[in-house]
């Protein structure tokens, strides 16, 4: 899987790791299966205009970013290229999130785990336990 370089702090959701652009194309991709980029452009030129070269530019980086596989076939002027996700919204939230979970620690350990623990006091008691279980399960691991 990918890890995204930049993460913006400020930001919510797919935008602190994604341009509003790329967000709008994986959101479509993600829920669409295969499609060109023509396709992907007519469906965001509905809402907003967009050129299809900022489309076809901004598609490629995701591709060149590991976020999305293209096949080609046909040559000449029956040549296709079709783009799809190259996983599931929830196993790219998923690998972001443990990306910056370990930089945090690496970086800040002590505080990191501190902090964490401020914040669990006032998270949803289904979130103490689940932590409470993944802890249980660590120890278990490096006691074997």
């Amino acid at each position: 899987m990918m890890k995204i370089k930049n993460y913006h702090f400020q930001e919510e959701g797919l935008q602190r790791f994604l341009g509003s652009l790329e967000v709008q194309i994986m959101e479509i991709m993600w829920s669409s299966g295969q499609l060109s980029i023509k396709q992907v452009h007519q469906i965001i030129d509905a809402g907003t205009p967009y050129s299809f070269n900022t489309i076809m530019t901004v598609m490629n980086r995701l591709f060149e970013k590991g976020l999305l596989e293209k096949q080609t076939s046909g040559k000449g002027r029956t040549k296709l290229t079709l783009f799809k996700a190259a996983c599931t919204k929830e196993q790219f939230l998923a690998e972001q999130a443990k990306n910056v979970t370990q930089g945090l620690i690496k970086e800040f350990g002590d505080m990191m785990v501190t902090h964490i623990i401020d914040v669990m006091e006032e998270a949803d008691p289904t979130l103490i336990q689940k932590l409470q279980q993944k802890l249980d399960e660590v120890n278990r691991r490096k006691k074997l």
